[in-house]
């Protein structure tokens, strides 16, 4: 079995696509036999058995101890994989006891920060009702039911048809009062419906011709595909708002704005299903490089433009709705400060609690876990410790440029989205925010007791780049070319 999930991970870390990139990855894995599994006879090779998934939690065990082995070995160097990113599902029923599995599991997570953690114990869902279907992707499949009028939707046939991100500090920085904001806001959301909805046309009618076989083998149909739209900056939406003084998203009243303008997409998202008969949801955007290229963009053309780098640094902006980098060491802090605003994402969005090194060991990560869970409603979320690699002396705990035992250069690794690479290789922007980013170190982590309330009570003080589409026109206003990117 070991050998066999050995293969797989090598596998799926090989270069097998355009740019020499190993293929994006994730899997999701259950820790426990999930409700609407237990009595289900277990097939193999297509064939019902005569038992059930409900007897098969060794070969489950099994299963999660070759992958969690091998994910910890790493490769010969020390590094950690880069895939498959690997989600677990925390359940009101998880074992937190000292088993080896356990301790496989949060070693893992103490070392190379490897898995994502979805979030049941203080959520209504079940495993069964999401699924993960990329690093971010969380499928709200009542969601499904809700907002397209009793339809069912199934785990196996549900992904989004793509994603189109919203620049909104430059729509912010445009707009000269609040209902000026909206009113862009809402034109450049209906320019991202209608391209995605041209999208699915399109896609959906190549599939009907035989142009996607095996996808229309496994898939059949785009039905059950979302139309994702996301956005970066919230922060330094409220910082450029000439009608907002309210300060940033770290304020009272610029938390409860960015909620605000949250709830407002999630309203508009909803009169897109309506008119487009096709399902939308709203996504915290990765964007790896879109937080970059925006902030350059925009930077070039408007010198007064704010943007989230300190001292000269490139240019970014803030992910999402998201902190900015630099404000808190304190991850109690910043989870209370986020969670009202990560839940209103229907489709991906993740919390990253940034380390500065190796948790001190698997106790430390599972009571830490434990504690997000039990006492956040957000949804997903990592921990992300920094780890560096030297070609001699393989895996070193924390940031080292430097071997600290033989002087030669060490690879520096941190999770720049959903994955981890080594800094040298990240784009301007996202070092630039590296740079700034203040981590929470493991000394600070433990005997806190949670934030009654973070949120300060005073003020502290967009282009269309899309994808090439036949069926999309060109906007070439030089204003409105840094609002939308797909």
């Amino acid at each position: 079995v070991k050998q066999c999930i050995q293969s797989f991970v090598y596998g799926v870390n090989t270069p097998s696509r355009w740019g020499t990139q190993a293929p994006f990855t994730n899997i999701t894995l259950d820790w426990t036999v999930p409700e609407d599994m237990v009595n289900m006879p277990a097939l193999v090779g297509g064939k019902e058995m005569d038992f059930t998934y409900g007897e098969c939690k060794k070969e489950m065990d099994m299963v999660n101890k070759a992958f969690i082995e091998i994910m910890i070995e790493g490769d010969y160097q020390g590094r950690g994989f880069q895939y498959p990113i690997p989600t677990y599902s925390i359940t009101k029923d998880f074992d937190w006891s000292d088993t080896e599995n356990n301790r496989l599991l949060f070693t893992m997570t103490a070392k190379y920060g490897t898995p994502y953690f979805s979030n049941y114990i203080n959520s209504d869902m079940k495993p069964s009702d999401v699924r993960s279907m990329c690093c971010r992707l969380r499928l709200d499949l009542r969601e499904l039911r809700k907002k397209g009028g009793g339809y069912f939707g199934s785990g196996e046939s549900t992904g989004s048809i793509g994603v189109v991100t919203i620049n909104l500090p430059r729509i912010s920085y445009l707009s000269n009062t609040k209902e000026e904001f909206y009113q862009m806001l809402d034109h450049y959301m209906d320019i991202a419906a209608r391209s995605l909805d041209c999208k699915r046309k399109v896609i959906s009618r190549l599939m009907d011709q035989g142009m996607y076989p095996y996808t229309k083998r496994y898939l059949g149909t785009f039905q059950n595909h979302f139309s994702t739209i996301g956005l970066v900056g919230m922060n330094e939406c409220l910082e450029n708002a000439k009608w907002f003084d309210g300060g940033n998203i770290t304020t009272e009243a610029g938390n409860r704005l960015a909620e605000e303008i949250l709830k407002h997409m999630r309203t508009r998202l909803s009169d897109y299903q309506e008119r487009y008969g096709a399902l939308f949801n709203l996504e915290a955007t990765p964007a790896e490089s879109t937080t970059y290229r925006f902030a350059k963009h925009d930077v070039e053309e408007f010198k007064d433009i704010k943007t989230a780098s300190l001292n000269g640094g490139k240019p970014y902006y803030t992910n999402s709705s998201h902190l900015p980098v630099n404000y808190t060491d304190d991850i109690f802090k910043a989870l209370e400060m986020e969670d009202n605003l990560q839940v209103l994402y229907t489709s991906g969005t993740v919390f990253h609690a940034f380390l500065g090194e190796k948790l001190p060991d698997w106790k430390s990560a599972a009571s830490l876990v434990k504690k997000i869970a039990y006492n956040f409603k957000l949804p997903y979320f990592t921990l992300s410790p920094t780890y560096s690699v030297c070609q001699d002396h393989g895996y070193l705990s924390g940031e080292h440029f430097t071997c600290p035992h033989c002087g030669k250069e060490a690879e520096v690794y941190s999770r720049i989205t959903g994955y981890y690479r080594p800094v040298k290789n990240w784009n301007d922007g996202k070092v630039s925010e590296f740079n700034s980013r203040k981590t929470y170190t493991p000394q600070e982590l433990f005997g806190r007791e949670t934030p009654a309330s973070s949120i300060q009570s005073t003020a502290d003080k967009g282009e269309i780049a899309s994808t090439p589409c036949s069926c999309v026109p060109t906007m070439h206003s030089h204003t409105h070319r840094n609002i939308l990117v797909t």
